[in-house]
């Protein structure tokens, strides 16, 4: 299938509406996505100071959630998840958080298990398949009277929301998810962080993923035994040397197989929105011509010409074009109309 210019993928589309069009300040992939890495942003703290909640998912495990309440009451509350390596406050956690306070949402923004300075709350590593802390978090929100809940996964906090979402089916806990940059494959993807342009971005991983199990090393020398850490120069041979083996996947590539969203996009049925540009360089655009997307009416799919991995800078204000498009699609949702889109990028 080759895909026009613009590309919005929703079976049941009635009719189309142009919603804040897109025109990138680079169409270098990489340099939208470094951009997008390091562009500095921030929370206005006096209008929406946050607060730091720490959530018991599990017997010896807690996570931190910073939390950001709108002035009033809220209109939903929605659940950010980070990707790899990343944190609470990552720039695209916090503008993002911003932005929802400003449209009358609550953020709450998730740290994975021992992520953000948190590796004392918890004493296990955390992987790219690992529901159970945001099901919790989510659960325990719903049972004090949260309504109108939302999923916001970002790169490998997509794949986590969305893998959630899957296992949810029916079960309606979820008014929608959005999920972003995801790699719904996360074999295909490691391949493709492998590859000789991506050299720096998996170095970067590969050196805080060692140093963090370093970490776990010294606190727990006998449950975390470093196994060749130094020899780890590849994403994929941490993952089988440390990952797979910490929680029983046995080896990388049946990680990777079980892990994955891709297998749980046909169950999804909360309204969710993907996000993904077609030029991201660690993310291979095929795995997105999965049937399931096409197929499952509660997916929507906005494939974006530029944008490259968690980037989506615009050439005009406001820079941080993805915070208006997601709140676009949250308002679409909360006012039950039909969302359908034309993306100009000229």
């Amino acid at each position: 299938m080759k895909l026009p210019r613009f590309y919005a993928s929703w079976p049941s589309l009635v009719y189309t509406i142009v919603l804040r069009p897109f025109r990138p300040l680079f169409r270098n992939p990489h340099l939208a996505t470094l951009s997008g890495n390091f562009w500095r942003r921030e929370i206005d703290e006096a209008r929406f100071p946050t607060r730091e909640v720490i959530y018991e998912t599990e017997p010896g495990t807690r996570v931190l959630v910073h939390e950001n309440r709108p002035e009033g009451e809220a209109k939903g509350e929605v659940f950010l998840h980070h990707g790899l390596e990343g944190s609470s406050r990552s720039g695209y956690m916090v503008s993002l958080a911003r932005s929802l306070c400003e449209a009358g949402y609550a953020a709450h923004r998730v740290n994975m298990r021992g992520c953000g300075g948190t590796e004392h709350l918890t004493d296990t590593l955390y992987h790219s398949g690992l529901t159970q802390d945001l099901r919790k978090i989510v659960h325990l929100r719903r049972e004090q009277g949260a309504s109108s809940l939302f999923l916001a996964g970002f790169s490998l906090g997509g794949n986590v929301s969305l893998k959630l979402a899957g296992e949810l089916g029916e079960t309606p806990l979820l008014e929608g998810v959005m999920a972003i940059s995801t790699p719904l494959d996360l074999h295909a993807c490691v391949r493709r962080l492998g590859a000789r342009e991506n050299w720096i971005y998996e170095q970067r991983f590969v050196r805080s993923l060692r140093a963090r199990y370093f970490r776990r090393h010294q606190a727990h020398p006998n449950r975390f035994p470093l196994d060749g850490l130094h020899r780890t120069k590849t994403v994929f041979d941490f993952d089988d040397r440390f990952t797979a083996k910490a929680f029983g996947f046995g080896d990388a590539p049946n990680y990777y197989r079980t892990q994955s969203s891709l297998q749980y996009l046909s169950k999804i049925r909360a309204q969710t929105l993907l996000v993904q540009a077609i030029d991201d360089p660690l993310i291979p655009f095929e795995i997105y011509r999965h049937p399931a997307i096409d197929e499952n009416p509660a997916l929507t799919l906005a494939a974006i010409p530029h944008g490259g991995h968690l980037g989506f800078i615009a050439r005009d204000r406001p820079r941080f074009w993805l915070d208006g498009f997601l709140i676009d699609w949250l308002e679409s949702r909360r006012n039950n109309r039909p969302f359908g889109f034309v993306l100009a990028d000229g």
